[in-house]
């Protein structure tokens, strides 16, 4: 038997008053304009549909709203001290070798002279070897490339976010 029922946690998110529900979407990505655009859009039947209005808002995003969300992103190899969600998404850097996590550091600070901006990609289940390689073959593509590819990481970061803001027993 299949339910049409929205999920409890979707349904508590849905009925949050306004500031609450900007304040939640704030915890999963620092762009008041993609806050803004899906609290607007409540209710949502599905999380899938939550989902959706998050891609579709973070395709429309502009430079300056994606600045802003980057800027909410901690350097790979250094969450912010105290905020569990960085530290559990970094957990692959968390274990590495003081030589990769040195490594990472340089290459944090090379790729943020370039792009002016902190490396950004979905670093959930990615580990340490793997967040230097990406960051070392993306440190050559172009601002444009770049920035795309960020507002695509920044995507699936929103989508891991916003499960566990939708899921939560509360």
């Amino acid at each position: 038997m299949t339910t049409t029922s929205t999920p409890p946690g979707l349904a508590r998110f849905n009925v949050l008053e306004e500031r609450a529900a900007l304040a939640a979407l704030h915890e999963a990505c620092a762009s008041t304009e993609w806050a803004r655009r899906l609290s607007a859009a409540r209710p949502y039947a599905t999380v899938e549909d939550l989902y959706a209005a998050s891609d579709a808002a973070m395709a429309e995003l502009a430079t300056a709203d994606l600045e802003e969300a980057m800027a909410g992103h901690p350097p790979i190899g250094r969450p912010k001290p105290g905020d569990p969600t960085s530290a559990r998404e970094q957990a692959g850097m968390a274990g590495a070798a003081e030589e990769l996590k040195a490594e990472m550091l340089e290459l944090n600070l090379a790729y943020q002279e370039k792009f002016g901006h902190v490396f950004l990609i979905c670093a959930t289940g990615r580990t340490g070897e793997q967040m230097r390689d990406a960051v070392k073959e993306r440190i050559g593509n172009s601002p444009e490339q770049e920035r795309e590819i960020v507002r695509t990481e920044l995507g699936k970061i929103n989508r891991i976010r916003l499960a566990r803001l939708v899921e939560e027993d509360a």
